[in-house]
Formats: structure tokens, sequence, C-alpha cells
């Protein structure tokens, strides 16, 4: 298939156009009935996304609804550790939980399972036979800091301090955590690409906890070892990272990770981002979710100054983070009248 057809694809892979495609995070989501009526027939989170069916089926639940250009497939990040040897569940309004935490075992101690994967593979074959063939089709996975951080402390904190201090002070065991989130996630995000994801983002949604040094040594380090060796394994196919709450430090991220996109959280601004990151990348963003819910003129104006500042390079339009729950299902609707104008 042609990137002219897909125009997402093209982006990404440097095209500029018009209007810029769109797609937005977690559009499989809460916010949707149809989601909500598969979600409670299954039973819970879990259940839904080691079901390829269902999983193809919320997947493609937006594309039907709006016609996004972009499907991100529907799973989680923790999939990655579940697959290492740790126990995920989802209780009832908590987050999810990983047993044991690493801040009380060890990674040797955990026996890898990575047939916990398999029902992916299977979602992602379903999506591709379904997909129009105008919607480009997203693969993603968790980058290794933030994965770390849930595999450490057992679960997500406001701060990863927990994370932090183990870091600080064992880097050795903590690099080891690192280099197998690396090798898992290089191998998991190939064997989505095999089965039919035509790019792939890495969701690296705690960036912004750390110090520069750290940062370089946790995020920009290990998602430069990702997209080399996914480069190598998957020539072509378009890397989209996503640092949230990087802030000043997304032009080193961008240059020294090889990504292909850089997506911008709703805190960046976009004429910054213009003028600071390297010539001709495409970028991702960066619409606060919360002004989506709120609607109205502030909305039109937001997505006309995104649209204006990011004029002059490829751009897909998005969320800063994803969609929230209690989104109005019409003011997605207005979103994409807007952008397409």
């Amino acid at each position: 298939m042609s990137t002219t057809k897909k125009k997402l694809l093209g982006v990404l892979k440097g095209a500029r156009l018009e209007r810029p495609p769109m797609w937005l995070m977690r559009q499989a989501g809460r916010y949707l009935p149809e989601y909500r009526a598969l979600r409670a027939e299954k039973g819970g989170f879990l259940a839904l996304a080691t079901d390829p069916d269902a999983a193809a089926e919320v997947t493609l639940q937006p594309i039907r609804r709006f016609g996004f250009d972009g499907a991100i497939l529907f799973s989680d990040i923790l999939m990655v550790p579940w697959a290492l040897g740790q126990d995920l569940s989802f209780g009832v309004g908590e987050g999810p939980k990983l047993e044991p935490p690493l801040v009380d075992a060890t990674l040797s101690s955990l026996e890898r399972a990575p047939e916990r994967l398999e029902p992916v593979y299977g979602t992602v074959r379903r999506v591709a036979a379904a997909l129009p063939s105008e919607t480009t089709f997203l693969g993603f996975a968790g980058s290794p800091w933030t994965v770390a951080t849930y595999m450490v402390a057992g679960r997500g904190s406001k701060d990863q301090g927990e994370t932090r201090r183990f870091a600080y002070r064992d880097e050795a065991a903590f690099g080891e955590i690192i280099d197998a989130i690396v090798g898992l996630t290089v191998e998991y995000l190939a064997r989505q690409i095999e089965a039919g994801v035509e790019a792939v983002q890495l969701f690296d949604s705690w960036a912004g906890s750390l110090s520069p040094q750290q940062f370089e040594r946790w995020v920009v380090a290990p998602n430069a070892a990702i997209v080399a060796r996914l480069r190598e394994r998957c020539p072509g196919v378009p890397v989209i990272g996503f640092p949230k709450g990087a802030g000043g430090k997304l032009p080193a991220y961008a240059r020294e990770t090889g990504v292909d996109a850089v997506g911008l959280d709703e805190t960046v601004d976009p004429h910054w981002a213009h003028a600071s990151l390297p010539e001709g990348l495409p970028v991702q963003g960066n619409l606060d979710p919360l002004l989506l819910i709120a609607g109205g003129e502030a909305l039109d104006a937001s997505v006309d100054d995104i649209l204006f500042a990011l004029r002059d390079r490829p751009h897909v339009f998005n969320l800063g983070h994803g969609i929230d729950q209690h989104t109005p299902i019409a003011h997605v609707e207005r979103l994409i009248a807007w952008v397409r104008g």
C-alpha cells in the first residue's frame, strides 16, 4: 500500500500536508459507549486485552465511528513486564498492580512467560485484515524507564520516587531491568510489525520525573537502543517517540534516540517545538485533553494555534496525552471537523 493513500504513514515518513492526518491517544476507551458495553461483557481490562477478537473490535470502534487516519492497537504498556514474569492485575477502581515488585525481589527470580504476548499478535492480525485501506495501523510499547517504574514499585506513583531511589542506590541492578525491557520490547514490536502494524509508538509517560543526567541514562539511551535494533530488524517502519514531560530535553531526545517522529505533550509550546526540533522531523500533538472536554471557542482557537505553529513541518494532529473518559463525543466530532477544515 502506497503511503500516498495512507496519509498518516506518509507524514511519519516526512510528507507535509495542508491538513494533517489525525488520531487520538486512547481513542479506543471509556468515553465510547460501545467500548464500555464490551468491557462490561468481558468482565475486566485484562480479559478484554487478551481476547484477540474483543481487542480487535475495540481497536476498530473509533475508526468506524470517527474515521481517524490511524488505528492504535488496543493493549497496555504492562504486557511486557507480564511477559517478563510478573503477575499483572487490574483492580476495580484501582490502577494496575504487578507482583512481586522488584524493589523486594530480583529480576532473576521471575519466570519469563513470552507466550502471554501471543494474543496481542492475534489482535494485530485481525485488525490488519479489517482496517480500511487508507488507515495506518499503529502498534506500541512502553518505553523502558516508564515500564521499569511499574516493575520496581509494583504500581503507579505520582513522582516515581521508589524507582528513582532504586536506580540511584543500585545502578547495576536497575540497568539489568532496563536491559531486559529493551530486549523484550524489540522482540514485541518486531512481532507486532510482522503481524501487520505499519508504525510504532514508544510511550514514556514518566520521562519528566528524571534529572538531566538520569534522563540521558534511562530515557535516551534505552530508547536509542530500541530504535537502532528495530531499524535493523524492520527497516523502513517509522518509530514515534513520546517522552511526556521532557520539556527542554526534547530536542536532545529527538537527536539522540533516532526516532522518526516526536510526540509533544500538552505542556510543550508548539511554536518553540518547531523552532527547536531538527528541521523536517515529523511531530505529533498536542492539544490539551482537558480542553477537548471543555470544548467551545477555546478548543477551536487552540487547534488553530497548533496547526499554524506546525504548518511548515510534517505534522500528525493528536492530543498531548490520552483522551479522558469524560470527553463528550460531540467535542471529538467538532475537533475532527475543525482539523479537517
